[in-house]
């Protein structure tokens, strides 16, 4: 099918909706933390506990959310999720007016949060093959990434002036309202949705069960699979860190730390738009080796440059490069993913990959936490940094090796 044809319409709501929530997002991204570390003096273990939070639900919940998911109409529950959303954190703001903020709420918050992204990423990724047909999922898949990093590049720089001008929590008020403007657009979503069939009454543990054999059955689902859980937990030890080591130990002002984001989506906008390109040029499977051995190589250089002088700028501009290269995996794995995955599964398949994918991420966070209070931020960044070079190794010892295209086992 021609690309250059428009997608549905209902897809570009679906589009529009996730392109709002995700600049409120890149808000709180960077208010959050610095409502824990700037109003609340939260210390290297506190900050990385928040991070574990923000992430506890895929690890908890993650496998009977796609079972569930699976159940229901899609549309629902991503209201519900934009919805719960925007009223825990609008419960931020309320807490500082009446002086009650607190670390404890701030984790229920972060962990609140989690619980409604569990339910609304699984539904939107299990709608999207409804909506696209399957030779156009890798370039909605490409849009939504552009989307979702063009948001990005403004929304840490806005997040910096609104913490100065309103303070951190006023800032995830803005947030508040972009999950609601979300469930509108959702809303809006025409296409019928038939019900769910009937499991025939199988339990949970069944349903369940079906999806981790479908994507551990496979062998290329398997190895991307892995890859993604390595990247991610030694990831989050770095990125747990990052704003301790900015904002707390280098001092560094709000509309700086937001400037690491900003130049993080950049890269990701400009590797989202490249991804098509690559895997043409070096063959899908190769390509996803090179981007994650490359985007791990940069982020390994970028460690020892972030200073409170000149070596900033070089430092977020390799982390910046660094999302520029791990787009053309993480583009293609997902749209490998909806391609094979029967329409039943989608719920559950996605759930297990993000189980163990997501679910890296709080073990990650509070393992950062812990080496920042014990060796400090720029430390623990090291043992991230290093650890995330072996992501690529599962890649390495799969079919991905010498894959030109990918297809189902």
């Amino acid at each position: 099918m021609d690309n250059r044809l428009p997608l549905p319409a209902d897809f570009r709501r679906l589009w529009t909706a996730d392109t709002v929530s995700q600049a409120g997002s890149a808000v709180t991204l960077l208010a959050l933390p610095l409502v824990a570390i700037g109003v609340l003096d939260a210390t290297a273990f506190e900050a990385g506990l928040l991070v574990t939070c923000e992430y506890l639900a895929f690890l908890l919940i993650g496998l009977p959310a796609g079972a569930w998911v699976d159940r229901l109409r899609h549309r629902p529950v991503m209201i519900a999720g934009d919805l719960g959303r925007a009223a825990l954190l609008l419960s931020v703001p309320a807490a500082a007016w009446l002086d009650a903020l607190s670390l404890p709420q701030l984790y229920a918050v972060a962990f609140g949060m989690s619980v409604c992204t569990v339910f609304f990423d699984v539904a939107a990724q299990s709608a999207l093959p409804r909506l696209v047909d399957a030779d156009r999922l890798e370039d909605a898949n490409v849009r939504l990434e552009a989307t979702r990093n063009v948001t990005q590049v403004g929304g840490p720089g806005l997040a910096g002036v609104l913490v100065g001008a309103l303070t951190a929590p006023m800032a995830l008020a803005v947030d508040a309202g972009s999950y609601l403007l979300s469930a509108f657009l959702v809303s809006r979503v025409r296409r019928p949705e038939p019900r769910p069939a009937a499991r025939g009454g199988a339990g949970l543990r069944v349903e369940i069960a079906e999806g981790l054999r479908f994507v551990l059955g496979d062998r290329t689902l398997r190895a991307i699979t892995a890859a993604s859980a390595v990247s991610n937990l030694f990831g989050t030890v770095g990125a747990a860190m990052l704003m301790v080591l900015l904002a707390g130990e280098l001092g560094l002002s709000p509309l700086l730390c937001g400037a690491v984001f900003t130049v993080e989506a950049l890269g990701g906008l400009l590797g989202s738009l490249l991804t098509l390109r690559v895997a043409a040029r070096l063959g899908q499977g190769r390509a996803m080796c090179a981007s994650v051995a490359v985007s791990g190589a940069l982020w390994l250089a970028a460690v020892p440059l972030y200073r409170d002088d000149w070596r900033f700028a070089a430092a977020i501009a390799l982390q910046g490069l660094g999302w520029t290269a791990f787009m053309t995996f993480k583009i293609t794995s997902v749209a490998y993913r909806q391609r094979v995955c029967p329409a039943p599964l989608l719920g559950r398949t996605a759930a297990t990959f993000r189980f163990v994918v997501w679910g890296a991420m709080p073990v990650g966070a509070l393992a950062g936490g812990l080496l920042g209070q014990w060796l400090g931020a720029r430390p623990a960044m090291w043992i991230g940094a290093l650890g995330e070079l072996l992501a690529v190794l599962p890649l390495l010892l799969s079919p991905l090796r010498t894959a030109r295209a990918l297809s189902a086992a």
